[in-house]
C-alpha cells in the first residue's frame, strides 16, 4: 500500500533536520517523513571520516537556532557535530520521522492529482510514496562520486591513492610520506592532523588560498555571568554580524583586505617558508571561500619540520612519487587527492512532470529556493559566504509560509514561472558565485540565476529572512483547488 504524506523531506543532514523542526513547529498536524539513503543521520558529517574532519563555519550559526550549540569551541569536529544533530533530532521528536536506508530514485509530478509520486529503494525493493510537497535537504554535492581530476600517471603509483570522501577506516599512515594534492579546506584540515603521525606530509597546491587563523574558544566574562540560553543567543548574533561585516568589508576594500590577510599570515609562517608564492592567492578574498584553521593549527604544523607546502604543477606521477614541472620531485607512500567535490542538485535524483523529464540546467532558480516550472518543490541551499544552515533555514521558513499561503488561498500547487514579457531577455548568472574549480566545473549541471527579478542569486541571510516571512510572491503561479493539506 502506498504511503501518503503532506511533505517528504529528502536527506537527514543538518538541512533536512532543520526543515523538519520548522514544519512540525508551525504545522503540528502535518504528516511528514524524512527519506535518508544512509543508515545514520548527519549527512556530510557522518559520511566524511578523514582525520580532523571539522566544520569550516562557527557552530553558533552553523547549528540550529532552536537547539543552540552550547560548547565553547565554535569550530567542531565531525563526530561532535553528528552527536549534536542526533541529540537535537531525539529531543525534538524528529528522529521517529526518519526512514533510514530509503534512497529516493526519482519523483514524478502529476498535474491531474497535484501531487508527487516518489520512487524509493529500500532493502533491494522499490516502493512508491506520495506527497504534496518535496523538500530537498540533499546538499549540493555527490555522495557517491568525488570530483574527477586528471592527474597524469596516477595509475602508475604503487603506493595508496586515497580520496578524502572515502577515507579507509584503518589506514595506517604512521612514519609514511604523504602528499596531499589540493589547497582547499580539506587539504588544510588534513595537513596538521596527518603530520601528528606521518613521517612527512606535503601539501601540493597549484595555487594558494586564503587561510584565516581563529581562536577556537568563545568563552568570555559574559559566559560566566549570563544564563546559558541567553549567552548562546548573544554568541549567535555576534557571529552572524561579524561574518557579514567581514564579507562586506572584503568586497568593498579588496586590496586592503589582501594586504591585511597577507600580513596576518606572514606573522605565523616559519622563516624557511615564504609568503609568496605559497600564501599569495591570485584572486581577491571571497572570490573563493576562505579557509579557517582553528587556533592556527595549520601554521603550527609548518613549524614542526614534518609538514611542508609546495606550490607547483604535476608533470607526472611515478611508481614512488610525483615529478613536478619545476623539476622537483616529491617521494610518497600515500597520495591524497583532496581535489574537490563533485556538485549536483537534489542528490542526482530524476525529476519528471507528467512523465516528461525536467532538465535542471535549463531552468532558472527562483530566489535560490525553487525551480522554474517545478511545482511544489524546494531546495535547501546554504551560502558560500556564511554558514550553510542560515541559507537552508531561510528556505525552510519560506516553505512554511508558502504552505500556509496555499492553505489560505485554497490551492494545491505553487510553481515558479517566467514572465513572457518582463523575463524574455534575462541575462543568466551562476547560481553559486564562487570561482573555485569545482564550482566552475559544475555550472553546466546546476540551474541558472539571472540579473534581475526573483531569479537573482542570494547571499544575505538578513534579506532572505525578511523575504521568507513577508517578501513578494511575484513569479509564482498557484494551481488547483484545495481539498486538504
Amino acid at each position: 500500500m502506498e504511503e501518503n504524506f503532506d511533505v517528504v523531506i529528502i536527506g537527514a543532514g543538518i538541512s533536512g533536520l532543520n526543515a523538519a523542526y520548522r514544519l512540525q513547529s508551525q504545522f503540528p498536524t502535518l504528516r511528514y517523513t524524512i527519506l535518508e539513503a544512509r543508515d545514520n543521520l548527519g549527512g556530510t558529517w557522518d559520511l566524511f571520516k578523514y582525520p580532523g574532519i571539522r566544520s569550516d563555519s562557527d557552530l553558533f550559526t552553523f547549528g540550529f537556532a532552536w537547539h543552540p550549540w552550547e560548547s565553547n569551541n565554535p569550530i567542531a569536529h565531525g563526530p561532535s557535530i553528528v552527536k549534536y544533530l542526533d541529540g537535537a533530532a531525539e529531543k525534538h521528536g524528529i528522529k521517529r520521522h526518519i526512514k533510514f536506508q530509503h534512497r529516493m530514485l526519482g519523483a514524478d509530478w502529476s498535474s491531474l492529482d497535484n501531487s508527487w509520486s516518489v520512487s524509493v529503494e529500500h532493502e533491494g525493493n522499490t516502493k512508491s510514496i506520495s506527497a504534496q510537497f518535496l523538500v530537498f535537504g540533499t546538499g549540493y554535492y555527490d555522495y557517491d562520486t568525488p570530483l574527477q581530476t586528471e592527474i597524469p600517471g596516477i595509475e602508475q603509483f604503487q603506493g595508496q591513492v586515497i580520496h578524502p570522501q572515502f577515507w579507509p577506516e584503518n589506514l595506517d599512515y604512521s612514519d609514511k610520506k604523504v602528499v596531499i594534492i589540493g589547497s582547499g579546506a580539506t587539504a588544510i584540515t588534513l595537513l596538521p592532523n596527518l603530520a601528528e603521525k606521518a613521517k612527512e606530509v606535503t601539501m601540493l597546491q597549484r595555487s594558494p588560498t586564503y587561510i584565516i587563523s581563529l581562536p577556537n574558544r568563545a568563552s568570555s566574562l559574559l559566559s560566566y555571568i549570563l544564563p546559558r540560553p541567553l549567552n548562546s543567543r548573544l554568541q549567535r548574533a555576534r557571529h552572524l554580524y561579524l561574518t557579514r561585516f567581514f564579507f562586506l568589508f572584503c568586497q568593498a576594500f579588496p586590496n586592503f583586505s589582501r594586504w591585511l590577510l597577507g600580513r596576518r599570515t606572514t606573522k605565523q609562517l616559519p622563516s624557511h617558508i615564504p609568503y609568496d608564492p605559497h600564501f599569495k592567492p591570485r584572486y581577491n578574498p571571497w572570490d573563493q571561500r576562505l579557509c579557517v584553521c582553528p587556533d592556527g593549527d595549520f601554521f603550527k604544523s609548518l613549524h614542526t619540520g614534518r609538514a611542508h607546502i609546495k606550490t607547483d604543477t604535476i608533470s607526472q606521477v611515478t611508481t614512488s612519487g610525483i615529478e613536478l614541472n619545476s623539476g622537483s620531485r616529491l617521494d610518497a607512500d600515500i597520495i591524497v587527492t583532496a581535489t574537490g567535490l563533485r556538485l549536483q542538485l537534489g542528490g542526482g535524483t530524476s525529476l519528471t512532470i507528467d512523465g516528461d523529464p525536467l532538465s535542471i540546467p535549463d531552468k532558472f532558480s527562483w530566489h535560490g529556493m525553487m525551480l522554474q516550472d517545478l511545482p511544489n518543490a524546494a531546495f535547501l541551499l546554504g551560502y558560500v559566504n556564511a554558514s550553510w544552515t542560515l541559507g537552508a533555514d531561510a528556505t525552510s521558513q519560506f516553505v512554511c509560509r508558502l504552505l500556509q499561503t496555499m492553505r489560505d488561498r485554497g490551492v494545491k500547487a505553487a510553481v515558479p514561472r517566467l514572465n513572457p514579457v518582463t523575463d524574455k531577455d534575462l541575462q543568466p548568472r551562476r547560481l553559486l558565485s564562487l570561482s573555485s574549480t569545482y564550482v566552475l566545473k559544475a555550472q553546466n549541471s546546476f540551474p541558472k540565476s539571472a540579473d534581475r527579478g526573483p531569479w537573482v542569486p542570494r547571499d544575505n541571510y538578513f534579506d532572505d529572512m525578511k523575504f521568507a516571512k513577508n517578501g513578494s510572491l511575484e513569479g509564482l503561479e498557484f494551481l488547483g483547488e484545495k481539498k486538504g493539506l
